[in-house]
């Protein structure tokens, strides 16, 4: 037979009686009452106390009525022990008080909801009911934290207040506080925002908004901003240390807002220590420090880059106006002429000012773009002035013939020139008229090539790579050509000289040296049909002929005007060696079969014109070396004057160039840019119609002022102009219906 064993039924009075004593003694345990823990007999009691009077058939299924107990029991605990031991502290005491009763309420609520753990996981998740856990932590919100969270709030953030005048505080116990914010809420952190972090931050906006009104007025810039930076960094580290991380943004965005955002103009303008005194001081830590507290602000960096761009213009200004008074007072005071190279000195100081704050601008300001565009800016007004009447283009291309020419003044390394050079190319870059700067700079090349000796030809290629490099192969197509012909016409030396040595009869019995120049890549150079002596008409016809047997299809075109000659003069002393240009040669041959010759003699004999016969004869009678006589004897040369020569001259060196007055080539050099910009407007127009067929007239010349502007800022008028022109030659016509509308004619 079997045999069945029946549980006898638990009363609801009768085993709440036994599960309030193990709630007592568990309260007796966490007030830290001399009593021994729960041993498993009493822990397996409880449980199945309370599981057999949740599994009891109804009517004496006490679930529910063991749900309600559960949480008038902890509401009774709260009203009688813990409520009142909280209402006898105040301030640090208090948080002291309610964190130490915060998580012996946990401690309770962890341990009844073990006791009761066969209620929580069946009755309470069947019913959809508040968890034991939750609702043990709703009868502390409601009982003690919603009576008390104003008052701890305001105790919170009295320590806070505290500790930012410099004051220790037990940080651990603040975090500990605002931890209950957070767990009461179940971390969804709505008690932390709405009873704790708004009145933080309208407290934090109150205590720095005094503050910074404060010490706007006792501070220096630099100490205002040091004071702001360190207040920035100690609210990031009260967030490590006991705030939420969420607070973070909030809290640094309010302190930001007062300490930099509305006091900004106030710090950047400051009188003797704003951002301008900064800048005129070299207070780079200080330049520093301004660019990492206001890059934080909504266009902070504005204002900031204003000022250092206005700052910058301002020594470039400096610059040029002691460039200008260095000129002026190394004018010669008779002729009025500047005898110096101030300007030389002008782009130096342009490179070194750059080089300066282009390192403010990667160190200071951290390659921020506002600054990388304000430096920009800057350079561009700095580097389009003119300096002593001469153009930023000129002045550059002359600043590169001088350290092309053997490293410049400085006699510069190679490395240095290379540095040297990128610098420059850099600063080309500011440049409007770059065409302006590449016909000045092949002028010069062209003469470095044909007349400088010494020249490097692999620097000047390192600065054609580069001047190609940012600006493209049409820059420097040109020059690049001139490099390739001194190449190759050392090559037709070479051949010619084996040419003479093969033909006896053909050599000239003088060196001759010849260099051959394509005519497209070449600067245009003066050239006259100058009556040759026979002995160069002889080198000159037997050059003819070689180049003949060499090239059939092209043809030569002499420029004497390039040619320079080395001639002997038998004077009473000793003879002495002169280096002359060959029209000067040319002249001083006449006097082998004359001993004195008319200035008309000397013009119709050499079929010269008046202003190359002035410039000749001032050389050889009127200069340093005068080498002819001149009747009267004066520095003016006039058609009565006659020429003889003297045979009594004599000087130390037995070799002398004999330099010829200077030309000026500008204005013909800014001829030729502005001719050779009409045909670029004109092509840029063709190719901007070709392409689009009918335009506005408007959006045809801002496209075309936009193509253009790669190599100089074109003027609107001209561009006007141009396009008057173009429906003139039949390339463009007018809309019938609109006389503001361009139709391209193919």
């Amino acid at each position: 037979m079997e045999t069945t064993t029946r549980i006898p039924v638990v009363d609801l009075e009768d085993g709440w009686r036994d599960v309030l004593a193990g709630v007592a003694k568990l309260k007796c345990i966490l007030d830290g009452s001399n009593v021994v823990r729960f041993i498993p007999d009493e822990y397996m009691h409880l449980y199945t106390t309370v599981y057999n009077m949740c599994t009891q058939k109804p009517p004496n299924d006490y679930s529910q009525e063991l749900y309600d107990r559960y949480k008038q029991a902890l509401d009774d605990h709260i009203e009688s022990i813990v409520f009142p031991s909280l209402n006898e502290k105040h301030g640090e005491f208090l948080l002291r008080e309610i964190v130490q009763r915060w998580e012996k309420h946990k401690l309770m609520v962890r341990w009844l909801r073990r006791f009761f753990d066969y209620l929580d996981r069946y009755y309470v998740t069947r019913r959809s009911l508040d968890s034991l856990k939750d609702l043990g932590w709703s009868s502390f919100r409601d009982l003690v934290f919603d009576k008390l969270k104003s008052t701890v709030a305001t105790i919170v953030i009295g320590m806070i207040d505290d500790e930012r005048e410099g004051n220790l505080i037990d940080r651990a116990l603040l975090k500990n506080a605002l931890d209950i914010y957070v767990e009461i809420g179940d971390s969804q952190l709505n008690y932390y925002s709405d009873d704790f972090e708004q009145s933080f931050l309208n407290g934090t906006t109150d205590y720095y908004s005094k503050k910074a009104q404060t010490w706007i007025l006792e501070n220096s810039c630099p100490e205002y901003m040091l004071k702001a930076e360190e207040c920035l960094q100690k609210e990031k580290d009260r967030v490590a240390n006991y705030l939420h991380s969420t607070t973070e943004p909030k809290l640094f965005a309010a302190a930001l807002f007062q300490l930099i955002d509305r006091r900004g103009e106030e710090i950047l303008n400051k009188e003797n220590s704003g951002c301008k005194v900064l800048l005129c001081d070299e207070k780079t830590e200080d330049l520093a420090r301004m660019f990492r507290l206001f890059s934080r602000i909504t266009d902070g960096l504005l204002p900031v880059s204003k000022i250092f761009k206005e700052h910058v213009i301002d020594e470039g200004m400096s610059l040029l106006k002691h460039a200008t008074d260095a000129a002026n007072s190394r004018k010669d005071e008779k002729k009025g002429v500047v005898v110096g190279l101030p300007e030389q000195d002008f782009v130096r100081n342009v490179i070194e000012l750059h080089d300066k704050y282009m390192a403010y601008v990667t160190n200071c300001f951290q390659s921020n773009s506002v600054f990388h565009k304000a430096l920009k800016e800057a350079f561009e007004v700095i580097c389009n002035k003119d300096v002593v009447g001469c153009t930023s283009a000129e002045l550059f291309a002359a600043y590169c013939d001088s350290i092309l020419k053997r490293g410049g003044s400085e006699k510069l390394s190679d490395e240095a020139i290379d540095e040297s050079l990128e610098k420059v190319v850099k600063l080309l870059t500011y440049l409007s008229d770059k065409d302006l700067f590449v016909e000045f700079h092949r002028k010069k090349l062209g003469r470095r090539l044909l007349f400088d000796k010494n020249t490097n030809d692999e620097h000047e290629r390192i600065l054609l790579s580069k001047l190609k490099q940012f600006f493209g192969g049409q820059f420097t197509s040109k020059m690049e050509g001139m490099l390739k012909d001194i190449t190759l016409a050392k090559e037709y030396q070479s051949s010619f000289e084996e040419y003479v040595s093969n033909n006896p009869e053909s050599n000239p019995r003088i060196d001759l040296n010849v260099t051959v120049l394509t005519t497209g890549y070449w600067p245009t150079y003066k050239n006259s049909d100058i009556n040759l002596p026979l002995e160069m008409v002889k080198c000159v016809e037997i050059f003819k002929e070689y180049y003949r047997s060499y090239k059939q299809h092209r043809k030569l075109t002499w420029i004497f005007s390039l040619g320079n000659c080395v001639v002997t003069g038998n004077f009473d002393a000793k003879p002495v060696e002169f280096v002359l240009n060959t029209y000067q040669a040319a002249l001083l041959l006449l006097f082998n079969e004359a001993d004195k010759l008319s200035y008309s003699d000397i013009v119709s004999q050499l079929k010269l014109s008046d202003d190359d016969a002035v410039r000749l004869l001032h050389s050889l009678s009127c200069a340093k070396y005068k080498i002819l006589n001149k009747e009267p004897s004066n520095r003016v040369i006039s058609p009565e004057d006659a020429f003889e020569f003297n045979s009594k001259f004599t000087d130390r060196m037995r070799r002398i160039k004999v330099p010829l007055p200077p030309i000026d080539e500008k204005k013909k050099i800014v001829e030729d840019v502005n001719k050779d910009r009409r045909f670029a407007i004109d092509a840029s127009l063709v190719r901007i119609m070709k392409s689009r067929k009918v335009l506005g007239h408007q959006q045809l010349v801002a496209e075309c002022a936009e193509q253009l502007s790669r190599m100089f800022k074109p003027d609107i008028k001209i561009i006007k102009r141009r396009i008057e022109d173009l429906i003139n030659r039949e390339y463009l016509e007018r809309d019938s219906e609109n006389a503001q509308t361009y139709k391209y004619l193919a």
